[in-house]
């Protein structure tokens, strides 16, 4: 499908792509009250799912984005505004992000969809949904459509996919998180990760991690370079981010799908964009806003209208997916 214009008109603060970035993590409080249940995975670990149901026959499982959790903003409002018209929905945590450290070395990365695999086919299996949509946000996005792309027996219930704020090519969007604009993000994902291998040390005394050259890290490929490439098999930074990124699988995308990338987004590179694919393909549609930063799309100061992009996550439900949620 051709790139769909977006009708996303904030207010004029909201027209910075930092501000609407950072406006949703900080001041956005809304809540919920999750129900939780923990599914044992095929290799003795554990993954938390998060529910909000109100018991409809329609699913959203969302996946949140990198060092996020079902308590990220985007994933509490997405939850809501779902349930709100008939939709249930369960917040994936990936390993190690629910609030307790998960039981193996491994944890996740921006390709490993063997996890997502487990879950959808756990879900589908075991509970009484007729429809499943998928629904990730920045990493959660990258699992989401390399998910829809590589697997070839994806369960029946999957009706489609809605992926947000995506770096879509790990390579050149790791560049630009390396760049001066993006030095506040960076230091706070360095932060909260360089805890968790620390904490992974203390656990696996195999594990060697030279923690001097930890707390000098200033990229992504310096903790991958410890901890991501040794772990998972891959032979080095650039490998990774060419095995794990979302870009060449979209082309073998079956189901309906969305991608939604801010144009401002400052953690996207222009490769990170898939006109070509949007374009030639019937299933794919790309939406791409002048503004909305990573992950934002706040357009005003009142709580109550900042809700695009949870209504667009609707509006695609609804008219492209054919999901019309019925209660039990």
């Amino acid at each position: 499908m051709p790139v769909i214009q977006s009708d996303f008109k904030p207010s004029f603060p909201f027209k910075s792509a930092h501000f609407n970035t950072v406006y949703r993590p900080l001041f956005m409080k809304d809540t919920i009250a999750y129900q939780r249940k923990r599914l044992t995975t095929w290799d003795h670990d554990f993954i938390d799912l998060d529910f909000s149901t109100v018991n409809s026959n329609s699913l959203a499982i969302l996946i949140h984005g990198l060092e996020g959790s079902s308590q990220s903003n985007y994933m509490i409002t997405t939850s809501n505004k779902l349930n709100s018209i008939g939709i249930d929905t369960v917040c994936m945590n990936l390993r190690g992000c629910s609030g307790e450290d998960n039981l193996l070395l491994e944890t996740y990365h921006s390709g490993k969809t063997d996890d997502v695999d487990f879950v959808i086919k756990h879900l589908s299996e075991n509970y009484h949904y007729d429809s499943i949509v998928m629904i990730g946000f920045s990493l959660g996005g990258n699992l989401t459509l390399k998910y829809l792309g590589e697997y070839d027996d994806i369960p029946a219930k999957i009706k489609g996919g809605i992926a947000v704020s995506v770096p879509v090519d790990l390579t050149t969007s790791q560049a630009e998180l390396t760049k001066l604009k993006n030095k506040v993000y960076m230091d706070e994902f360095l932060k909260t990760m360089r805890l968790k291998l620390l904490e992974k040390a203390h656990k696996f005394p195999d594990f060697k991690l030279d923690k001097e050259l930890l707390f000098k890290a200033t990229k992504f490929r310096h903790l991958e370079k410890q901890y991501t490439i040794p772990v998972f098999g891959f032979k080095s930074s650039e490998d990774y981010w060419k095995k794990a990124s979302a870009k060449p699988y979209i082309p073998k995308i079956k189901h309906n799908t969305l991608l939604i990338n801010s144009l401002d987004d400052s953690f996207l590179s222009p490769e990170c964009y898939p006109i070509e694919e949007a374009n030639s393909l019937n299933n794919f549609h790309l939406m791409t806003p002048k503004y909305g930063g990573h992950v934002g799309f706040m357009e005003t100061f009142s709580n109550e209208e900042n809700r695009w992009l949870e209504n667009k996550i609707c509006q695609f439900i609804n008219e492209k997916l054919n999901i019309i949620p019925t209660t039990i």
